[in-house]
């Protein structure tokens, strides 16, 4: 997943009304992507509760991700303001799966316009809480343990029931995700900034469907507002970023639920150093995989929180972090679940955007109730990662 924090807003002389002015040269085209894999040896434990317990699984895998095509149009008008599109294609893995995905479909596809006013953003992309958030750094390239590209583990563990939601891996707002939305952000000043995103309804209305949601049969998490500030600074020589955002939407009809999403994030830099962590909370919000949509009657209430530190020297990063994922339904059919991650490594840059790396990860996870009784999962994996931008 990419992280994009938005800097500093060119404070030019515009308004948010202009004239009939059009762009002197047509906007400017380019293109770029991404693309990472890795070569990994997995040894798990347990992978499924009940009868499949005690089940071991000892392989090699080469994992294909991050496979992005970014085309981006852009210009300045002739009254100063910067407007744009972006799209985001992301292939398909060709026969792995299904035999048949081989498409390339919008991740991302929307609209900006830029200008002293601030840079309002609208169509499918993400909301201010996810672009301005701060988390555990990456250092091993295409991958992190807050929002991996690559988990050789169990994302959740195996669900006693088809009732019980499934776990996330990840700090950010994903309410909304990639849903048709507009948002607006501030100008940066004294380093601060503020973000406010709304999206209408959450299902399969933009490039892609979001994957988060209360319930998949047509109908939505609906009115998602997104709340974000955040700040970017020095003192005496430390880089400072730190964020906080909160998301609320409205339930479908029928659903005792109020789906809310609340979060922080830290990074501080000195001297190559980066240690940085997040802390996130959920109620009411369940996510899609599940055969049955999840009710807010469940009352399930998610906890995510990471940290992490790495070190950049000139071509090299190293670093180690963790992530813990807590969800817990205190409903009628109580249980709990709990994931945790640790990952180590490191990458070399060869240059033109291509990086070496070595990722190291090893993934626990343990469940009572409905989430399946006495359940445990232990994966250990160690991989080489080739990670090409361009």
């Amino acid at each position: 997943m990419k992280k994009t924090l938005l800097g500093t807003t060119a404070l030019v002389t515009a308004g948010l009304i202009a004239g009939p002015a059009l762009a002197s040269d047509p906007l400017t085209v380019t293109v770029g992507g991404s693309v990472t894999a890795g070569f990994y040896v997995i040894d798990s434990d347990n992978l499924a509760a009940g009868p499949f317990a005690g089940t071991s699984f000892n392989d090699t895998a080469v994992k294909l991700v991050a496979r992005n095509i970014d085309i981006n149009a852009e210009g300045t008008l002739d009254n100063g303001m910067v407007a744009g599109v972006l799209a985001t294609l992301s292939l398909g893995d060709d026969w792995n799966t299904n035999f048949n995905n081989n498409d390339a479909t919008f991740r991302e596809l929307f609209a900006y316009l830029e200008g002293g006013f601030g840079r309002f953003e609208i169509g499918g992309t993400d909301g201010a809480a996810f672009k301005m958030h701060y988390t555990s750094p990456w250092f091993v390239p295409g991958n992190g343990v807050d929002s991996p590209n690559i988990l050789n583990g169990l994302a959740s563990v195996p669900l006693a029931t088809t009732f019980a939601p499934a776990a996330r891996h990840s700090t950010f707002s994903l309410m909304a995700a990639d849903a048709n939305k507009v948002t607006y952000f501030t100008p940066r000043f004294a380093g601060f900034q503020l973000g406010l995103s709304f999206t209408p309804e959450t299902t399969y209305n933009g490039p892609n469907p979001n994957g988060i949601g209360l319930n998949p049969n047509n109908s939505s998490i609906e009115e998602v507002v997104e709340i974000a500030l955040n700040y970017a600074g020095s003192f005496g020589g430390v880089d400072v970023g730190v964020d906080g955002f909160y998301t609320t939407g409205d339930a479908p009809a029928g659903f005792n639920a109020d789906p809310e999403e609340l979060g922080f994030g830290l990074n501080l830099g000195f001297g190559g150093f980066t240690l940085g962590g997040a802390w996130y909370q959920s109620e009411d919000l369940g996510r899609l995989g599940v055969s049955f949509p999840v009710p807010g009657a469940f009352g399930v209430e998610e906890e995510v929180w990471t940290a992490g530190l790495s070190y950049a020297t000139g071509p090299w990063t190293v670093g180690i972090a963790y992530l813990q994922d807590e969800i817990s339904a205190p409903g009628f059919a109580p249980g709990t679940s709990k994931v945790k991650t640790w990952q180590a490594g490191g990458g070399y840059n060869l240059g033109s955007g291509v990086d070496v790396g070595l990722d190291l990860q090893m993934t626990d996870g343990d469940a009572t109730g409905i989430f399946g009784p006495g359940f445990e999962h232990e994966s250990k994996s160690a991989g080489l990662v080739l990670s090409v931008a361009f």
